[in-house]
Protein backbone atom coordinates (compact mmCIF):
# COMPACT_ATOMS: atom_id res chain seq x y z
CA UNK A 1 0.00 0.00 0.00
CA UNK A 2 1.46 3.58 -1.23
CA UNK A 3 2.28 5.86 1.68
CA UNK A 4 2.98 9.61 2.64
CA UNK A 5 6.58 10.23 3.20
CA UNK A 6 6.51 13.92 2.56
CA UNK A 7 4.26 16.63 3.25
CA UNK A 8 5.60 19.17 0.89
CA UNK A 9 3.04 21.72 -0.24
CA UNK A 10 1.86 22.49 -3.84
CA UNK A 11 1.96 26.44 -4.43
CA UNK A 12 1.67 28.50 -7.75
CA UNK A 13 5.25 29.49 -9.36
CA UNK A 14 7.41 29.08 -12.18
CA UNK A 15 11.34 27.64 -12.68
CA UNK A 16 11.55 29.77 -15.84
CA UNK A 17 11.95 33.64 -14.79
CA UNK A 18 11.05 36.08 -11.92
CA UNK A 19 7.62 36.98 -13.94
CA UNK A 20 5.90 34.77 -16.55
CA UNK A 21 2.82 36.25 -17.75
CA UNK A 22 0.89 34.44 -20.87
CA UNK A 23 -1.08 37.12 -22.83
CA UNK A 24 -3.65 36.61 -25.91
CA UNK A 25 -3.47 39.07 -29.13
CA UNK A 26 -7.14 38.99 -30.66
CA UNK A 27 -8.17 40.95 -33.94
CA UNK A 28 -10.05 39.17 -36.67
CA UNK A 29 -7.76 38.19 -39.37
CA UNK A 30 -4.27 39.84 -37.95
CA UNK A 31 -1.53 40.85 -40.29
CA UNK A 32 2.13 39.85 -40.02
CA UNK A 33 2.71 43.57 -40.01
CA UNK A 34 -0.42 44.21 -37.01
CA UNK A 35 1.24 41.04 -34.83
CA UNK A 36 4.92 42.23 -35.90
CA UNK A 37 4.08 46.08 -34.12
CA UNK A 38 2.29 44.19 -30.84
CA UNK A 39 5.55 42.08 -30.60
CA UNK A 40 7.62 45.02 -30.73
CA UNK A 41 6.11 47.06 -28.50
CA UNK A 42 5.81 44.19 -26.04
CA UNK A 43 10.19 44.21 -26.34
CA UNK A 44 10.53 48.15 -26.08
CA UNK A 45 7.61 48.71 -23.75
CA UNK A 46 5.76 52.32 -24.45
CA UNK A 47 9.40 54.65 -24.63
CA UNK A 48 7.80 56.95 -22.38
CA UNK A 49 8.01 56.39 -18.84
CA UNK A 50 7.60 52.35 -19.01
CA UNK A 51 4.66 52.31 -16.49
CA UNK A 52 1.73 51.67 -18.92
CA UNK A 53 3.96 48.88 -20.74
CA UNK A 54 7.34 48.02 -20.40
CA UNK A 55 10.05 46.55 -21.90
CA UNK A 56 9.51 42.21 -21.59
CA UNK A 57 11.20 39.30 -22.87
CA UNK A 58 9.63 37.22 -25.50
CA UNK A 59 9.75 33.65 -24.15
CA UNK A 60 7.70 32.29 -26.54
CA UNK A 61 4.84 32.45 -28.98
CA UNK A 62 2.06 30.33 -30.07
CA UNK A 63 -1.33 29.80 -32.03
CA UNK A 64 -3.93 27.56 -30.91
CA UNK A 65 -5.48 26.45 -33.90
CA UNK A 66 -5.80 23.30 -35.35
CA UNK A 67 -2.23 24.05 -37.44
CA UNK A 68 -0.93 25.38 -34.86
CA UNK A 69 0.05 28.15 -37.72
CA UNK A 70 -0.11 31.51 -37.74
CA UNK A 71 -1.65 32.66 -41.19
CA UNK A 72 -1.65 36.25 -42.02
CA UNK A 73 -5.01 38.17 -42.88
CA UNK A 74 -6.58 34.67 -40.94
CA UNK A 75 -5.84 34.01 -37.78
CA UNK A 76 -7.72 35.79 -35.12
CA UNK A 77 -5.24 34.91 -31.89
CA UNK A 78 -1.89 34.47 -30.99
CA UNK A 79 -0.70 33.76 -27.15
CA UNK A 80 2.52 35.62 -26.20
CA UNK A 81 4.23 34.64 -23.21
CA UNK A 82 6.67 37.19 -21.28
CA UNK A 83 8.94 37.54 -18.75
CA UNK A 84 9.82 40.27 -16.88
CA UNK A 85 8.73 42.24 -13.87
CA UNK A 86 7.94 45.59 -15.92
CA UNK A 87 3.87 46.82 -15.90
CA UNK A 88 1.81 45.27 -18.71
CA UNK A 89 -1.54 46.66 -18.99
CA UNK A 90 -4.03 44.71 -21.69
CA UNK A 91 -6.05 47.39 -24.08
CA UNK A 92 -7.39 47.89 -27.22
CA UNK A 93 -5.14 49.20 -30.22
CA UNK A 94 -1.95 47.21 -28.25
CA UNK A 95 1.60 47.91 -30.17
CA UNK A 96 3.21 50.09 -32.05
CA UNK A 97 0.58 53.07 -34.06
CA UNK A 98 -3.52 51.58 -34.37
CA UNK A 99 -2.88 48.06 -34.66
CA UNK A 100 -6.53 47.54 -33.63
CA UNK A 101 -4.89 44.48 -32.02
CA UNK A 102 -6.43 43.80 -28.44
CA UNK A 103 -4.11 42.40 -25.85
CA UNK A 104 -5.54 40.28 -22.37
CA UNK A 105 -4.04 38.91 -20.27
CA UNK A 106 -4.46 35.24 -19.62
CA UNK A 107 -1.70 33.92 -16.89
CA UNK A 108 0.06 35.74 -14.36
CA UNK A 109 2.88 33.46 -12.84
CA UNK A 110 5.41 34.81 -10.24
CA UNK A 111 8.35 33.14 -9.10
CA UNK A 112 8.26 30.61 -5.77
CA UNK A 113 9.55 32.91 -2.84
Amino acid sequence: MPSLTNQAKTIAGNGVGTRTRVINLAKTNMTQSELDAALEYLTHGDSTDNTTDGPHTIAGVSVLTEAGVFTTGTTDNVQIAIQGTSAFTAGANFGTGNTGVTSSLIADISIVS
